[in-house]
């Protein structure tokens, strides 16, 4: 009878999980991973002959740890905060996540066209007072700004800097509003 593994599916994919948050994907490997859960290659080869099936099941993890990192709060702006803020303290991630040519989720324009009740159109025309028509346009430039500053963080393009960037989302903001005066 075959000897019962040492680890988990479960444990091999927390451990693919926290091996990409620190050294980024390309420290996935058999010989990484069975370092990081502190056991041989076995087990993981065991589980997972082929690493895709972990590496997309690393990738769900990190997308619901994204999504629970930036979605605590209500406010527009502090979402956007939190969704750049994320990309500066999970580099590896973040690049992961969103740079990887990994993302299997909603594309932008689907993003930005969803107009049921409730949506993020609906939610971006009700903080910003907008009418609905204008919401999509507004939310592009936005998202295209937040996720411009988050990829040149996470980059090492430019420094993080929370209040500067507050600044600079704001005055983006008030400009569409028409309040740049």
């Amino acid at each position: 009878m075959p000897r019962k593994p040492t680890a988990t599916k479960e444990q091999i994919i927390d451990g693919a999980f926290r091996l990409i948050r620190k050294e980024g994907p390309e420290a996935l490997t058999a010989r990484n991973l069975a370092a990081e859960l502190g056991c041989s290659t076995q087990p993981v080869m065991y589980q997972f002959p082929n690493l895709s099936e972990l590496k997309e099941l690393a990738y769900q993890r990190a997308d619901q740890f994204h999504t629970e990192y930036i979605m605590s709060t209500e406010s527009l702006l502090e979402t956007g905060l939190r969704y750049i803020r994320f990309a500066s303290e999970e580099t590896h991630l973040f690049r992961f996540l969103f740079q990887s040519g990994h993302f299997d989720g909603a594309n932008f324009l689907d993003m930005i066209r969803d107009e049921e009740p409730g949506g993020l159109l609906s939610i971006v025309a009700a903080e910003m007072k907008l009418p609905a028509k204008d919401a999509a346009p507004a939310f592009e430039a936005l998202f295209i700004a937040v996720h411009g500053y988050a990829s040149l963080i996470a980059n090492n393009a430019i420094k993080y800097d929370p209040a500067a960037i507050e600044n600079t989302l704001t005055s983006i903001a008030a400009g569409l509003l028409g309040e740049d005066d």
